[in-house]
């Protein structure tokens, strides 16, 4: 049973929570480098952890990532002029330079720059995305070089979209492998949904059994399922603290992803992406199967918020429902963002009765809370270190006598070929006290 203690240590992440000091220890996707790819361009609002902030890109190229409200008047940099190596409040025209720091007061005609600055937070520009550090100087881990940011621009694909819940249970519902056959199923081959092929081995095999091996970066999980003859295995990471990486489909040379970053306690920032590790480029890059969620069609590209929200019902269309999708919701991240919206901002799991098949959800908030005490005890966290930096996501349709872990920790693992154990810094976390088996 997951108290209620355990779960405000976990879903609360601002400044000076269990976990919004744990999140501040791990590069944090903040925003796409084409939002403020203009030198001297405007600036961008940036809400991460439960802080307001501001984004610019200076004369030089360098990006400023600073508290959104003037330390005179508490008016806010977003209004403010972007010039010369530095952002200027229109009020009174103190000026920030991307460290923070107030290099001119045009009121005073004693200025006292030196002794006047804003938060601001290093950043760091890797595969198409500002990343922000938030935690303690010093202490920054290595770079976010996840194996999508490394290909060309060509072979990949990244995007966002605003959900309305908590980060905790977006994240649950994206690593939940189960619900996959239930959740998106399409009733008609006519009516199957943006990037599920009608062969794809999991719509027609059964209940998955999960199996989950901790690492010294999170974990690899796993979802067998029969299918015939033949078993069907999808082969996924969870990177700490918020990372996904999942299979697209058998024989593919593609992997997807998502990040679930917190911006406050009741809203995240859902991160999609999408890269080919072959020769060939990407296809239609802006299309719902690559970006994850289509602006324009589903996502409104200036605000990054879904025309599908808590809001409308998500568009809800109970003739289809009847007939053509399990859901009668519009495309299949729509309906992910749905349930994990319909829980309410913060899910009670005081009243939640776990099974088997939740296996990967409990291993995640065990990685966690793992975390939070870390942290709390002056340690590092899990994660922190760039082991993830090669790994794929992976699936195999093979006989069910044969080993599928032998046949596929080589796609997991291509670099290294295919370990069979990743070294931890931790004891293994025990799962089976905590599951209704």
């Amino acid at each position: 049973m997951f108290t209620r203690e355990e779960n405000d240590r976990l879903t609360r992440v601002g400044t000076g929570t269990p976990m919004g000091e744990t999140m501040r220890r791990y590069w944090l996707p903040a925003l796409l480098s084409w939002e403020v790819s203009e030198p001297d361009g405007a600036p961008v609002r940036v809400r991460l952890l439960g802080e307001d902030l501001v984004a610019f890109r200076a004369t030089d190229g360098r990006i400023g990532l600073i508290e959104e409200f003037c330390p005179h008047r508490r008016t806010s940099l977003w209004l403010g002029r972007n010039e010369e190596n530095g952002l200027r409040c229109v009020y009174h025209g103190w000026k920030f330079d991307v460290s923070g720091q107030c290099v001119d007061q045009m009121n005073e005609p004693r200025q006292f720059c030196s002794k006047i600055r804003v938060k601001a937070y290093p950043t760091c520009e890797v595969g198409g995305v500002v990343w922000a550090y938030m935690g303690p100087e010093g202490r920054q881990p290595a770079p976010p070089k996840f194996a999508w940011t490394q290909v060309p621009e060509t072979h990949r694909t990244v995007s966002k979209v605003i959900e309305e819940c908590n980060w905790l249970q977006a994240l649950e519902g994206g690593i939940d492998t189960s619900h996959f056959t239930i959740l998106h199923r399409a009733l008609r081959l006519d009516a199957r949904q943006p990037g599920v092929e009608p062969t794809t081995p999991g719509v027609r095999g059964g209940a998955p059994k999960l199996e989950v091996d901790i690492t010294d970066y999170g974990y690899r999980y796993f979802g067998i399922r029969p299918l015939g003859e033949s078993q069907y295995v999808r082969g996924y990471h969870f990177i700490m603290p918020f990372t996904q990486l999942r299979p697209p489909g058998p024989e593919r040379k593609e992997v997807h992803g998502h990040y679930w970053v917190p911006m406050d306690d009741v809203t995240c920032m859902v991160w999609n992406f999408y890269y080919s590790y072959g020769e060939e480029p990407i296809g239609d890059r802006a299309s719902e199967r690559y970006s994850g969620n289509a602006y324009g069609t589903h996502v409104d590209p200036k605000t990054f918020r879904p025309h599908r929200n808590r809001a409308n019902n998500w568009m809800i269309d109970r003739q289809m429902q009847k007939t053509e999708t399990f859901t009668g919701i519009d495309g299949i991240n729509q309906q992910d963002r749905a349930v994990q919206e319909s829980m309410g901002p913060i899910v009670d799991r005081t009243r939640e009765n776990l099974g088997p098949g939740d296996r990967a959800v409990v291993a995640t908030r065990r990685l966690l809370l793992e975390a939070v005490d870390a942290v709390e005890r002056g340690e590092e966290p899990r994660g922190l270190e760039p082991s993830y930096y090669e790994a794929r996501a992976a699936e195999i349709v093979l006989p069910k006598q044969e080993d599928w872990r032998g046949a596929l920790l080589p796609r997991m693992y291509p670099e290294s070929g295919g370990r069979a154990s990743i070294p931890m810094r931790r004891e293994p976390l025990a799962l089976q006290d905590a599951l209704g088996d």
